[in-house]
This record gives C-alpha cells, structure tokens and sequence, in this order.
C-alpha cells in the first residue's frame, strides 16, 4: 500500500472515530498556524495543511490515530501494522478546546 492509498484509509478511519480530518490552506491565514487536533463544540477536528507533503500529512495522522482504541473496529491489515508502528513514538495528541 503507498503513503497516498494509507493516508486514504487512515482518514476515512478517523471519520468513523468522530474525528473529521480536513485540510486547509494555512498560507493565507497571515498567522503561524500548526496542523493538529482540536475540539470546537464537542466535535474533534484533525485539520492539516494542506500544502504539506503526504507523507507528513500521513505523519500528523497517524499520530493521533495511533493513540485510539482500535479493538472494537476493523481495520485492513495494512493500515492496523502502520499504525501499530508508530504508535509507540507517538504521545497522545493535545486536544484545544474552543
């Protein structure tokens, strides 16, 4: 599976966590602006930008991804040793509420 066909799956993944992963032009926004997760209204965003190559696009994702509990969830193979493999250089993603 290349980066592309894993970011896909790793994404449609975080939707079905609750978690809604957008990318967003950051250029434009005239402050220094991070991807990352943050909580507006209770909802959980993953918004990345999206100038950022895919595999750091995948790194961001992963990362948060990688901290959830997966038991209850299937997910292909693939997808499940990738994150599997991050998840011990991963640190639990810092959620900012708004």
């Amino acid at each position: 599976m290349n980066e592309e066909q894993l970011y896909l799956e790793i994404k449609d993944l975080a939707e079905k966590l609750g978690i809604m992963v957008s990318e967003h032009n950051f250029k434009i926004t005239g402050i220094h602006v991070e991807s990352g997760l943050c909580k507006i209204r209770n909802q959980k965003f993953l918004i990345i930008d999206k100038h950022k190559p895919v595999i750091e696009k995948l790194q961001i994702l992963s990362s948060v991804i990688a901290t959830r509990n997966l038991e209850n969830i299937y997910v292909v193979p693939a997808v499940r040793q990738h994150l599997e493999s991050v998840r011990p250089k991963t640190s639990p993603a810092k959620i900012l509420n708004f």
